[in-house]
């Protein structure tokens, strides 16, 4: 079984994806229960995922390639506009990669980052362009972001 350890953030300096080569992501969602169903093209590559409810600040994860066309259609057909976009960047720092999101569409202007850990109590050296934790503010999933018509305000 497959786990993601995560902690999310809003990030305080968006100068900090200045002139880096970002990877374009488009995500739907099919359905929230009782796991997160999400289809996802980056790039080239198209993803099914499947996620628990988060546990902390893990859970379960499974991640399955699927036919390009596969993705497209279950975008179209299924996802009934919980739809976002966004351009993810890698950003190393203290031996740790931080993906940056720079959300477009109805989310432009929101930006977050997100930290993959080992374990749930590992240590992390946050760089200073990082903002206000929001690893357990669910506003700020992208799941749920998917059903919004605007950014919410970190905070």
């Amino acid at each position: 079984m497959a786990k993601e350890i995560e902690r999310k953030f809003a990030v305080s300096d968006p100068g900090i994806i200045a002139g880096r080569m970002g990877a374009l992501i488009v995500q739907g969602y099919i359905a929230d229960e009782p796991m997160t169903v999400r289809v996802r093209i980056m790039n080239a590559e198209a993803f099914m995922t499947l996620k628990c409810r988060t546990n902390g600040i893990e859970r379960d994860e499974y991640e399955f390639p699927i036919p390009m066309h596969h993705a497209r259609e279950l975008l179209d057909k299924y996802c009934r506009g919980r739809v976002i976009e966004k351009t993810r960047y890698r950003i190393p720092h203290s031996g740790q990669v931080f993906e940056v999101d720079e959300f477009g569409g109805k989310l432009m202007g929101l930006m977050i980052a997100e930290v993959e850990l080992d374990k749930a109590e590992q240590a992390i050296e946050l760089p200073d362009w990082i903002g206000v934790e929001l690893t357990h503010d669910c506003r700020f999933s992208n799941s749920a972001l998917s059903l919004l018509e605007q950014a919410p305000e970190a905070r």
